[in-house]
C-alpha cells in the first residue's frame, strides 16, 4: 500500500513537471532497507539536475508528501528515494569508494581527515558506512553549506 502510493505519488509529479519517466521497480538499495524506486527516461538531465540537486528536491517533495499520508492513515513509514537512471545508486556507490580511500589515508597517517562539504543525505550515509568499522569513527563539523564529514582513526587497544 506504501509503495504504491510512492509510486503513484512520483509519477503524477512527473506529469506535472511534463517528464516522461518510465517506472521499472522497487528494489533494496542498502543493506539497512533504503527501498530505491528505479525510473528510467531519456531525459535525465531534466529530472537529476545539476550535481543531483533536482533529484534530491524530487525526493524531498515525495517524501514530505508521504509523511503527510501516512499521519492520515497511521501507515508505517518507509525509507525511501527515487533514482532515476542508476544515478543515485551511483552516486552513493561513489561516496562509499571515496569514503574508503579516505579511511585508508585517516589508517595510514594515523590521522582525522576532513572530506569536501556534503548535503545532509551523503553525510548521513558516510556515517552508516562506518558505524560497523571500529578503528574508523566520523564525525559532522561547520556549519550550514560548509557542513563536512571528518574522518578519524582510532587506535585500537
Amino acid at each position: 500500500m506504501e509503495t504504491d502510493f510512492i509510486k503513484q505519488t512520483t509519477e503524477g509529479l512527473f506529469q506535472k513537471m511534463m517528464a516522461r519517466a518510465q517506472f521499472e521497480k522497487v528494489g533494496d538499495l542498502t543493506d539497512d532497507g533504503l527501498l530505491a524506486f528505479d525510473f528510467q527516461t531519456d531525459e535525465p538531465y531534466f529530472l537529476i539536475g545539476t550535481e543531483g540537486k533536482t533529484i534530491l528536491a524530487l525526493n524531498h517533495i515525495v517524501r514530505k508528501i508521504f509523511e503527510k499520508e501516512c499521519e492520515k492513515k497511521g501507515w508505517h513509514k518507509v525509507s525511501f528515494l527515487v533514482d532515476i537512471n542508476g544515478y543515485q545508486k551511483k552516486r552513493i556507490q561513489e561516496l562509499k569508494n571515496r569514503a574508503q580511500v579516505m579511511a585508508e589515508r585517516a589508517r595510514f597517517f594515523k590521522s582525522s581527515i576532513e572530506c569536501a562539504p556534503m548535503n545532509p543525505y551523503e553525510r548521513m550515509i558516510i556515517h552508516s558506512f562506518f558505524t560497523a568499522i571500529p578503528d574508523i569513527k566520523t564525525e559532522s563539523v561547520g556549519v550550514g553549506k560548509e557542513r563536512r564529514v571528518v574522518i578519524k582513526y582510532v587506535e585500537s587497544m
